[in-house]
């Protein structure tokens, strides 16, 4: 049998991440009074594009965790860069919200996509050989 302990947990923290990413949207939803669509609310727009953005990355991640786990390269630093780019994405959602925390939207961003292209880097030289 094979376990994949650091993709189970990263995929275990993708679910309460979005599910939280879903909360904020529900929650600002009832605060406005827009069952359906915007309303054009750009907080609204905000909050509905930061947990978008959340899938379309997530996914990505998440394969890649698990391909490098299955070749067996993902030692104790693949369940850090797993967290790290969860602590990312919640700076990405707070900073979508705009404000003082603004800056948060650009630290998830660049963290996403180093990690992204670390996590790509690895796994394209595991199926080479390379390493």
């Amino acid at each position: 049998m094979i376990v994949l302990p650091v993709t189970l947990a990263a995929a275990a923290a993708a679910a309460v991440l979005n599910i939280w990413l879903g909360i904020r949207i529900g929650a600002l939803r009832t605060a406005l009074q827009i069952s359906v669509g915007d309303g054009g609310s750009e907080a609204l727009q905000r909050r509905m594009r930061a947990q978008l953005n959340y899938v379309e990355n997530t996914a990505f991640v998440l394969v890649l965790i698990a391909g490098i786990e299955l070749a067996g390269r993902g030692s104790w630093w693949l369940a850090y860069v797993a967290a790290a780019y969860f602590l990312g994405r919640v700076a990405h959602a707070f900073g979508m919200d705009g404000g003082k925390a603004q800056v948060g939207r650009m630290i998830g961003t660049l963290l996403t996509m180093v990690i992204q292209l670390g996590l790509a880097i690895v796994a394209a030289l595991t199926g080479a050989g390379v390493i």
